[in-house]
């Protein structure tokens, strides 16, 4: 009987067996009848959004991952730039490397985009959603696409501006589908009015982090509006990156607007009309406040503004803290180190005097300075330091680092070792340990290189860097401390200097620099936000846009003496990462024996140096792009 049943209910008609609704599909008008089934699809859009930097990509993607994916790898999008070294031999091109292809950076995913615009338009045709839930999901699904057009817009120039779900009627013929590049400000433009159309449809919660918010899109807004003027104005300075239709480039003309409309957005939210965002002031001390803002998700963090939200008990989850914890305190058991912050990023950090100055390892004479503790050369420094570096000694999770480069002996020799687990004879000591559990040696992977270890992100929670568990801290997007900034560039843009000295000298506060700075300088803007911000995906597109990349990054070796020296100019070449190695000095029955002397070290696997073309200001448009529409106008550097 059983064998009878399933033969006749193989042999039902075709029609009727295709008449059978897919149990893993929802019919659209189904989807879009529920807000909580609306909102998973919603919650699906938030998830492909793409940054530059994320801290997502590790360990469940091992490898750079292939252009067709919604992520970049984590870890690895920081580790470049000069700003760090990584300890992973797999990534050591990203020192021996002299340049970048035309092709980094680019992104161009209109599947992302038409499926955007497919949710604007079933949403708005739904007929069994409430007013407020349907303006909502809306203006949700304006800000992502939004905020995807600027990650494009930022990279590639102009893109086709399309807010329609193109329809492919199978006739063969598909010019109506080609679609040219707009022009660059036509795009700016485009994600700075969909902000003012939406940010009074969004809620107003400084405690709704994860969704869109009056004030993230007034903080896209702030930020694209600020890049626009600065390619305006600094654009004038490379004519040969420039299109004659304005697809790349923005004419200095509109600077001033640009400028006007960031200050104006920036404000609102300085203002409280978004919510009462502010500057994260938790803790004492000012360092561990600094790094607390990156892992406080409570109510207490009125700083964060828009955020990549991560869960551990809801199974998303990412490898940062497993692949950049200090290496002996690690939960993986030695998987850790790879993210090392250089020596260049350290000794941007000015004195509490309002001064730059490199590390002091040797006297006016040329004599080593010797310090009781490691930690002391690093004293009297703005806190944002050690809030976002782990120095040699630091703390994390109540224990400390264990750097050490090796012993100097009294006649300089130096005893040092490939590996802590390899003692070696020290005359009068035996046959002890000469370097730290995690490093610097050079060459050896998961310790750090440079004597360093990234603090920012790095999660104290028991089981974060284990790689069955992940760490949960979120990513943040926007926060208050870049809208003070992007405020002060803004104004001083405008000649407002005094507006732009109260919003930067409030974000330099918070940092234990109490002496307010008098005078603003263009290099002044630039130094605040490198330190402020580093390591938070800024970086690449801060140089860009102000077009300092090209003479940042020229391409030219480094030496010790150009590393200590013009730091705090805006100019200043940053082409290879240094590192700063303690040694332990041992000179029995001398006063300084068991202190600890600093030497400025380029690792060994630092052999190219960082070249950025003009061609590079915008990423190249891929030839099957190009190939598929006729349309689109080729970069300068194609």
């Amino acid at each position: 009987m059983l064998a009878i049943s399933v033969v006749a209910g193989s042999c039902r008609k075709d029609s009727s067996f295709l008449d059978v609704p897919p149990k893993q599909v929802l019919p659209t008008d189904l989807a879009f009848s529920d807000p909580a089934l609306v909102l998973s699809i919603l919650g699906d859009l938030y998830d492909r959004q793409r940054d530059f930097s994320s801290l997502d990509g590790y360990p469940s993607r091992e490898y750079p991952l292939s252009p067709n994916n919604d992520r970049e790898p984590g870890w690895r999008t920081f580790a470049d730039f000069s700003e760090a070294f990584p300890s992973e031999n797999g990534s050591s091109f990203l020192v021996q490397r002299t340049g970048w292809g035309y092709n980094e950076w680019a992104i161009w995913d209109y599947g992302y985009i038409r499926d955007l615009n497919l949710f604007i338009q079933r949403a708005t045709a739904a007929t069994k959603l409430s007013d407020g839930d349907k303006a909502r999901f809306i203006a949700e699904a304006r800000f992502l696409r939004a905020n995807y057009y600027f990650e494009m817009v930022k990279r590639m120039g102009g893109v086709p501006l399309i807010t329609d779900p193109l329809a492919y009627d199978y006739s063969g013929n598909v010019t109506a589908l080609q679609k040219p590049r707009a022009k660059e400000s036509e795009v700016y433009d485009f994600i700075i009015s969909e902000a003012e159309a939406i940010k009074s449809i969004l809620p107003a919660d400084v405690n709704q982090k994860s969704r869109a918010t009056k004030a993230a899109a007034l903080a896209m807004e702030s930020r694209a509006a600020l890049y626009a003027g600065s390619i305006a104005k600094y654009g004038a300075s490379t004519p040969q990156v420039a299109l004659a239709g304005n697809e790349v480039g923005i004419p200095s003309t509109q600077a001033n607007a640009y400028y006007t409309k960031a200050l104006t957005a920036s404000q609102e939210i300085i203002n409280g009309s978004a919510g009462s965002y502010q500057l994260y002031r938790v803790l004492p001390d000012l360092s561990d406040n600094f790094a607390a803002i990156f892992l406080d998700k409570s109510s207490v963090n009125q700083e964060a503004i828009f955020v990549e939200d991560f869960k551990a008990n809801a199974g998303k989850t990412h490898g940062f803290t497993t692949n950049d914890q200090p290496y002996s305190n690690s939960d993986e058991g030695g998987d850790a180190g790879r993210l090392d912050p250089s020596l260049n990023i350290v000794e941007a950090f000015e004195k509490l005097d309002n001064t730059y100055a490199p590390m002091a390892t040797r006297d006016g004479a040329g004599n080593p300075i010797y310090y009781s503790n490691q930690l002391d050369i690093f004293s009297g420094r703005d806190a944002r330091l050690a809030g976002t570096v782990l120095l040699p000694s630091g703390l994390f999770k109540g224990k400390r680092t264990d750097v050490m480069a090796g012993y100097q002996l009294a006649d300089g020799s130096i005893i040092t070792s490939t590996d802590a687990s390899l003692p070696q004879e020290v005359p009068g000591l035996g046959r002890v340990q000469v370097v730290g559990q995690d490093g610097p040696v050079n060459g050896l992977e998961f310790r750090t290189q440079t004597g360093f270890y990234i603090r920012k992100y790095l999660d104290p929670t028991v089981g974060s860097g284990r790689r069955g568990r992940g760490s949960d801290v979120n990513f943040i997007r926007y926060r208050y401390a870049e809208v003070l900034l992007n405020a002060a560039e803004a104004a001083f843009e405008l000649g407002q200097t005094g507006t732009a000295l109260g919003y930067i000298n409030q974000v330099r506060s918070r940092a234990g620099l109490t002496t307010p700075l008098a005078a603003l300088t263009f290099d002044r803007i630039v130094h605040e936000r490198r330190v402020e911000l580093v390591f938070e995906g800024h970086t690449l597109y801060d140089m860009k846009r102000w077009r300092l990349a090209a003479t940042v990054w020229d391409g030219a070796q480094m030496s010790v003496a150009d590393l200590v020296s013009n730091i705090g100019s805006a100019t200043k070449h940053n082409t290879q990462p240094f590192g700063l190695w303690p040694y332990k000095y041992y000179n029995p029955g001398n006063p300084n024996n068991g202190k600890w002397i600093f030497k400025e070290v380029k690792p060994s696997a630092v052999t190219g140096a960082n070249k950025f073309q003009l061609g590079n200001y915008y990423s190249q448009i891929g030839d099957d792009i190009l190939s598929a529409n006729p349309k689109i106008v080729k970069q300068p550097n194609q």
